[in-house]
This record gives C-alpha cells, sequence and structure tokens, in this order.
C-alpha cells in the first residue's frame, strides 16, 4: 500500500486502521516493534527510511506534524536536517541511543522527551546492540502557541458514562 502527500510517500505492508467520527480521527499503526513495515521516501531527497509514517494526512491534522520512528540497533539516520519554521519535540519511548544538535551529543533513552528550534542541525541515532530506538517526533510552528492548556480547554457539564456508546 501507498499513502501519498505533496510529493512524499509512505510505503506500508499493511495500511493503518483509521477511523473517523464527526470530531476525531483514530489510527492503529500497530506495534512500536513493527513499525518498520513502514517506509518513508520523498521526491526532494533520493532517500528511504525504514521505520518511519507521518500522520498528518493520516489523521488529517491541522495544527502539527507527527511521526512515528524506529531505529535498527547501531545504527542512526544518514542525514542532519533543519526546519525554516518548526521546532520538534522528540519523546523517546523505547532503547536508548545519542541525539546531536549543532555541535552538542547527549544521550536519550526511554522516557527522555527533547525539543529542537527550527535552526537546530539535529541528527539521532540507537547505540543498543540488540534493541530498537522507538520515538514520537512531534512538529508545529515555533512561538505559535502562546496559552496554557488549562487556558484553552474548558469542563463539559456531564456526567462520564461508557454504556449506551456507539462502538466503531
Amino acid at each position: 500500500m501507498q499513502l501519498n502527500y505533496k510529493g512524499e510517500s509512505i510505503v506500508a505492508q499493511v495500511a493503518p486502521t483509521v477511523r473517523t467520527g464527526q470530531n476525531f480521527a483514530v489510527a492503529d499503526l500497530g506495534l512500536f516493534s513493527q513499525l518498520r513495515q513502514f517506509t518513508f521516501e520523498t521526491s526532494e531527497m533520493p532517500i528511504k527510511v525504514e521505520g518511519k509514517i507521518f500522520l498528518k494526512e493520516i489523521l488529517n491534522l491541522s495544527s502539527a506534524e507527527i511521526s512515528f520512528n524506529n531505529l535498527p540497533p547501531k545504527t542512526s539516520i544518514p542525514f542532519y536536517h533543519k526546519h525554516r519554521l518548526n521546532e520538534e519535540i522528540y519523546i523517546i519511548v523505547r532503547g536508548k541511543g545519542e541525539f546531536q544538535v549543532d555541535n552538542c551529543v547527549f544521550p536519550v533513552n526511554e522516557g527522555t522527551v527533547v525539543r529542537v528550534d527550527p535552526e537546530g542541525e539535529r541528527c539521532l541515532r540507537n547505540t543498543s546492540d540488540n534493541e530498537d530506538l522507538c520515538w514520537i517526533t512531534i512538529q508545529s510552528r515555533a512561538g505559535s502557541y502562546t496559552d496554557h492548556t488549562i487556558q484553552d480547554g474548558f469542563g463539559v457539564k456531564k456526567r462520564v458514562s461508557w454504556v449506551g456508546k456507539q462502538q466503531i
């Protein structure tokens, strides 16, 4: 299966299961250990990245790009990159490795969260002998979020119930 978005493609052995409703979309990508079923390719660079899937198109995101990523043991992302406008937040969910921003290198492992400014030159590598390095990347416009979550969210005066709901 191949998903296309603005000249980029994601080749998948199995299509993600996506369900939608009026105010939501939900996708099941499978286990982190199965992320290698996805391969990201772009026409801008002659490169294929196994174990990477972007969610903007799949979930119809309007305010951020999110990707799930898997890097096999003893491998590195083969290029540095920067952004023009977007900062990135990397959430390490499995494994261990090293992260490089500009001329600084630091260890990362499950539970590490890294924010990188758009102009930060970044790269990541898996230093484990036998475990995949898995992470989620959230990309959004730098400086665009000036409020706090508590200022935007509000409670709904309705008793919580799980009975009689539509199962999708």
